[in-house]
């Protein structure tokens, strides 16, 4: 399969969850929300879950928005990726 054909596995605009995980803080749902936000402003309230491991040591965020292009959610994981406060994304 070639580059191109694996960048358009995807139709856009379409519904895309982003998940993040870092230590249980109100810092770490803030950080998280900034980030996507920052690339997908038409985000709502309603599209946030949080879930806290077993211990409460971590929390996983999953954020679904409307992406509306691979460049996008590039964006959007190379910020997650970049913050101090998130241990990993996928």
């Amino acid at each position: 399969m070639s580059q191109n054909s694996e960048e358009t596995l995807l139709e856009f605009p379409c519904e895309f969850s982003v998940k993040a995980m870092g230590f249980t803080s109100p810092e770490f749902d803030i950080a998280v929300v900034e980030v996507v936000r920052r690339h997908a402003p038409d985000m709502t309230e309603g599209c946030l879950s949080s879930r806290p491991s077993k211990s409460g040591k971590y929390t996983s965020i999953t954020v679904t928005i409307q992406a509306t292009s691979k460049k996008q959610l590039d964006a959007i994981y190379q910020g997650l990726t970049d913050h101090k406060d998130v241990l990993m994304s996928l």
